[in-house]
C-alpha cells in the first residue's frame, strides 16, 4: 500500500547572526538582512520521511510558506529525493506568527487532500515556540505525536512511533492520518549528485519573474520551457490555497513581538588564582565571605 507523506519545511535566518539590527520596527525578522539556511530539525523530518520512503515506497511531498527565494530549500529537499515541491508565497502572507502560519499550513494540506502523514521539525530556530506542528494537527482535527525519533512501523490505518520525554521515551500508536514533529534524531542524507543535475535549473514562477523582471515575455518562456521538463516549482498564493484573508498574515497574527534586544555579556575584572592549597583557600574564603558559596 502507498501512502501520501507532507514534510512542511522552512527556509530560516541564520540565528547565530542575529540582532536587534535584524528586526524591523514591527517587530518581525528582517529576513533579507541575514543568510538563510535549511532550518535544522525540518532536515530530520524530511530525512525521516525519506527513510519511510526507503522503506515503504511512500510519496513524499514537500512544503514551504515564505518569500519566492524559499524555492532554495524545495530544491534541496528535491535533490534529497522528494518526490513533489510546493511554494505558498504571497505578500498577504508576511509578519504572520504561529497561529497564521499555522492555519495557512493546514489551508495547503487540505487544498492537497489525501495526506496519511503529515511530518514537522520540532520547531524553527527564528522562533523557537515548537507551536506551529501541533497548531496545524488541531486545525486539521488529527492526532499528534510530538518529540518523534523513530517510526517503528506504519501500516494501514495506523503509525507506531517511538518519542522522546525527559528520561526515557514513549511508544505511542495513533490511526491515520496524523502528524509528527520530529526532533534532532537522525543524520540527513546529503544532496544526490544524480538529482541535483537534473533539479539544479528548478525554479518557482516567482524566481523567474524576479530574474527576468525586465523582460516578461522572456520569463513566460523559461516557464514554459521549465514547465516541459517538470522543472518549474509549483506556485501558490494565499487565494489559490483557499485561505481567509483575515486569518493570515500579520492581520491574523495576534502575536506582536514587541522588542527584540541583542545581550552582550562582558568580562568584569579577572583575579589570577595561585594554583596552591594556599591560593585555593584563600578563594574559597573570599567566595564564603561573599556568599557565593555557603
Amino acid at each position: 500500500m502507498s501512502f501520501n507523506l507532507l514534510v512542511f519545511i522552512k527556509q530560516v535566518p541564520d540565528t547565530q547572526n542575529i540582532s536587534g539590527d535584524a528586526m524591523t520596527p514591527e517587530g518581525t525578522v528582517n529576513r533579507a538582512a541575514l543568510p538563510a539556511i535549511f532550518n535544522p530539525e525540518d532536515l530530520n523530518a524530511l530525512e525521516m520521511a525519506l527513510q519511510l520512503k526507503d522503506r515503504y515506497g511512500v510519496n513524499v511531498t514537500v512544503a514551504t510558506m515564505g518569500m519566492p527565494a524559499a524555492a532554495e530549500v524545495l530544491r534541496q529537499a528535491l535533490c534529497r529525493g522528494a518526490d513533489r515541491a510546493l511554494l505558498v508565497t504571497d505578500r498577504a502572507l508576511a509578519g504572520a506568527d504561529t497561529l497564521a502560519t499555522s492555519y495557512t499550513l493546514s489551508c495547503v494540506a487540505k487544498m492537497l487532500g489525501n495526506i496519511d502523514l503529515v511530518l514537522c521539525g520540532r520547531q524553527a530556530i527564528d522562533g523557537d515556540t515548537a507551536q506551529v506542528g501541533p497548531q496545524i494537527a488541531e486545525k486539521l482535527n488529527i492526532p499528534q505525536i510530538c518529540y518523534v525519533e523513530e517510526v517503528i512501523s506504519l501500516e494501514k490505518g495506523k503509525i507506531t512511533a517511538r518519542r522522546s520525554i525527559e528520561g526515557g521515551y514513549e511508544i505511542l500508536e495513533s490511526p491515520l492520518p496524523a502528524l509528527l514533529t520530529v526532533i534532532d534524531c537522525n543524520e540527513p542524507r546529503p544532496e544526490s549528485v544524480k538529482l541535483m543535475m537534473k533539479f539544479k535549473r528548478a525554479r518557482s514562477a516567482g524566481e523567474i519573474a524576479m530574474a527576468y523582471k525586465n523582460d516578461p515575455a522572456a520569463a513566460e518562456s523559461v516557464k514554459a520551457e521549465l514547465a516541459a521538463k517538470g522543472l518549474l516549482i509549483e506556485e501558490f498564493n494565499a487565494a489559490a490555497i483557499g485561505a481567509d484573508p483575515a486569518r493570515i498574515g500579520f492581520t491574523g497574527s495576534p502575536t506582536k513581538v514587541k522588542q527584540v534586544q541583542s545581550v552582550v555579556l562582558t568580562a568584569g575584572d579577572a583575579k589570577e588564582v595561585s594554583p596552591t592549597a594556599e591560593g585555593i583557600g584563600d578563594l574559597m574564603h573570599e567566595l564564603i565571605s561573599d556568599h557565593t558559596l555557603g
